[in-house]
C-alpha cells in the first residue's frame, strides 16, 4: 500500500467525523448567508479545529466567496480545501545536511515517542543511512529495553547507560560514537516529564548544550511527538514544551486512531511549527513525510 492510501485509510475517522458534519450543512442551506458561516464555524470547532483557527478560516472562505461571486452552497467545501491547504503551507522536510545529524525527540509518555523512533530510524536506515540511536529517557521504567526491541528492528545502533543514569552523558556518549563511526543521523530519545517543568526544561537546555558544544555547526531538528487522539490537549502540550525547547517540527502520531485529525490545522496556524512527520499504523513502516496538499485531498476526496 502506497503512502498516500494509508494515509486516506487513517483518516477514515476524522473523515468520518469532520466531513460529514460539513457535508451535511451545506446540504442543510439553499443560500450562502451569516446563517451558514455561523453553523460552519460551530462545526469546525466541534471538529477538534481552534476557536481562533476555526475564525480564520470562515473570515478567508468569506472573502473568497464575495470575491468570486459564489452562491452556491455545495461551492464552499472546495473553498474550504484551498484555504486549508494555503493555512498548512508547504511540506517541510528534516533538515539533515550535515555529518551527523542530530535529532532530539522530546513529547509527553504514552504519546508514541519510543515507536516512532524505532520507526524513523528505519526509514531512514532503509534510505542507505547511517543511524545511531541515544536513550537518554533513563527515568522510565524499562524505556531503555522498549527503545532496544525497535532498534533491533530497524537494524541500527543503540547507546545506552544504566536506568537512572544522566541523559545528557547518554547523548554526550552517543555523539562521539556518531562522530567516530561516521553516522549520519543522531537520534535521541528523552525524558517525558511534564510534571516537574522546570526540571525538564533543564534537562533539555542542558542536552541541547551538549549537542552544540560537541557537534558544532550539526543540523539540529528538536521534535515533539503529540498524540493525535488527545485534541487540544495536543496544543497544550506543544505550548509548555516549546518553552523548555526551540521546537522545529511536530511528530502527530496515531492519526489513524483519531477522528480529531484536524488538529493538524490548528497546530500549524495557532503555534506556527510545521508538523513534519506523521504515523497512521502500527507498523515499523507506517510513518511518513507530514505533505499538506496529500492530507487534505485524502480528508475531501
Amino acid at each position: 500500500m502506497g503512502f498516500f492510501e494509508k494515509l486516506k485509510n487513517g483518516l477514515k475517522k476524522t473523515k468520518a467525523s469532520m466531513m460529514s458534519r460539513i457535508e451535511r450543512l451545506l446540504h442543510s442551506f439553499t443560500k450562502i448567508d451569516e446563517d451558514l458561516f455561523e453553523e460552519l464555524e460551530e462545526t469546525l470547532i466541534v471538529s477538534d479545529i481552534g476557536v481562533n483557527t476555526s475564525v480564520k478560516i470562515c473570515d478567508r472562505v468569506r472573502d473568497y466567496v464575495k470575491q468570486k461571486g459564489i452562491t452556491d452552497p455545495e461551492m464552499i467545501k472546495d473553498v474550504l480545501k484551498d484555504v486549508i491547504t494555503e493555512m498548512l503551507g508547504e511540506e517541510e522536510p528534516l533538515d539533515l545536511s550535515t555529518v551527523p545529524s542530530v535529532i532530539l525527540v522530546i513529547g509527553v509518555n504514552g504519546v508514541g515517542k519510543t515507536t516512532t523512533i524505532g520507526k524513523l530510524a528505519y526509514q531512514l536506515h532503509n534510505e542507505g543511512k547511517n543511524v545511531i540511536v541515544a536513550a537518554a529517557d533513563t527515568f522510565r521504567a524499562a524505556a531503555i529495553d522498549q527503545l532496544e526491541v525497535w532498534t533491533d528492528r530497524a537494524g541500527v545502533d543503540l547507546i545506552k547507560h544504566n536506568e537512572g543514569s544522566d541523559p545528557a552523558a547518554v547523548v554526550y556518549d552517543a555523539l562521539q560514537a556518531a562522530k567516530s563511526r561516521n553516522a549520519d543521523v543522531l537520534i535521541c530519545d528523552t525524558a517525558g516529564r511534564l510534571h516537574n517543568k522546570k526540571n525538564l526544561m533543564k534537562e533539555l537546555e542542558k542536552i541541547s548544550r551538549i549537542v552544540h558544544q560537541n557537534a558544532e555547526g550539526c543540523a539540529l531538528e528538536v521534535l515533539l511527538a503529540l498524540d493525535a487522539t488527545t485534541g487540544q490537549n495536543a496544543v497544550n502540550q506543544a505550548m509548555l514544551f516549546n518553552e523548555a525547547a526551540p521546537i522545529t517540527g511536530i511528530i502527530l502520531t496515531k492519526l489513524d486512531g483519531t477522528a480529531k485529525g484536524g488538529i493538524v490545522i490548528t497546530i500549524t496556524d495557532d503555534l506556527k511549527i510545521p508538523v513534519k512527520l506523521i504515523t497512521v499504523g502500527e507498523g515499523i513502516d507506517d510513518i511518513q513525510p507530514f505533505i499538506a496538499k496529500d492530507f487534505v485531498d485524502a480528508l475531501f476526496d
